[in-house]
């Protein structure tokens, strides 16, 4: 016999939002990011996880004491904070004799381990180095890949679309032009038989060009690292599968029936109304139709007359036919 999982009931109205928050949805709520420390890291490694934090503000939670997590051998501390926060991707720094400069990207599925990647941090310049103005709080990124190796290698592609679902930010409808303010550049290539990421962040500016379409310039704007590929652990293709899929029409429109717009943009609906039984209806009555009392006077007087009248006709008829005979 299976063991019963425990139902949580809400006691109030603040429990049972966030419960409801937290239920499964045809389309998701901004994915939280978790920055959590490792036992040993360098000055480095926490100052780049400090700069990737301000890109994930403010759907992000910052753990700055030491934890004692190692999610390659142990991943039930790193599911704990997942469930409790409610977020679904995290990054973990460390450092140690084996693996110096380690930074750990991974998400979480149904608050279990999905996808774990582990990079090396080299060539590494802060946002505080560069100068020039920085972009706004929680600006949603344009994400740049380029390199062949994006495309043929299998772990790269896994790859490419963690740092996506990473660095995408929130899910808006529609974007304007002058919404495209930061751009996030990945390089892939090979070097002495390792696999690097090359990470560029630039700061776009819009300027004029006597077009209709605006020149676009890039400063860079940081943070810059290279990225080494060490340990990976990914999910299976059904796993993977699974946590993909979604409601089916999800983004289409919903088509609601007998209801069409037409050349100007007006909404026309078709209404159906069935038969009716006038003759069943029950009116209400109007004030105004109503008799006065000299018409009912008159009405009464007029019936009188008339029975008055038909009784002497029958009376003289009678009448007629005694002296008839």
């Amino acid at each position: 016999m299976g063991v019963l999982q425990r139902v949580v009931k809400p006691r109030n109205q603040r429990s049972k939002r966030a419960l409801e928050d937290r239920e499964p949805k045809a389309i998701e709520n901004n994915k939280g990011c978790l920055f959590i420390r490792g036992p040993k890291i360098t000055q480095k490694v926490l100052q780049c996880m400090k700069d990737l934090q301000t890109f994930k503000k403010p759907d992000c939670d910052f753990y700055g004491q030491k934890n004692d997590i190692r999610p390659f051998e142990d991943m039930s501390k790193v599911e704990f904070f997942s469930k409790k926060h409610d977020s679904s991707l995290f990054a973990l720094g460390s450092s140690n004799k084996k693996r110096p400069d380690n930074l750990i990207f991974g998400r979480t599925y149904d608050h279990r381990m999905l996808d774990m990647i582990e990079f090396g941090v080299e060539n590494f310049k802060s946002l505080s180095e560069f100068d020039g103005d920085k972009i706004p709080l929680a600006t949603k990124p344009c994400l740049l890949f380029s390199g062949s190796l994006f495309e043929t290698h299998d772990e790269m592609k896994r790859v490419k679309n963690l740092l996506t679902d990473f660095f995408r930010g929130p899910r808006v409808p529609k974007v304007r032009l002058q919404g495209l303010e930061h751009a996030l550049q990945f390089t892939a290539v090979e070097k002495d038989g390792k696999k690097l990421v090359h990470l560029r962040s630039y700061k776009m500016s819009l300027k004029k060009s006597g077009t209709r379409l605006p020149r676009v310039e890039l400063e860079e704007m940081g943070p810059r690292m290279d990225l080494i590929l060490r340990r990976s652990h990914l999910a299976s293709d059904d796993l993977f599968n699974s946590a993909c899929t979604q409601v089916k029409n999800v983004d289409k429109p919903k088509v609601v029936k007998n209801v069409s717009k037409d050349a100007f943009g007006t909404k026309l609906g078709r209404v159906h109304i069935p038969s009716q039984k006038i003759g069943t209806i029950q009116n209400k009555k109007f004030q105004g139709l109503k008799e006065t009392k000299e018409e009912k006077k008159l009405k009464k007087a007029i019936i009188i007359k008339e029975k008055k009248d038909k009784a002497e006709q029958v009376r003289q008829a009678n009448v007629s036919a005694v002296f008839a005979e």
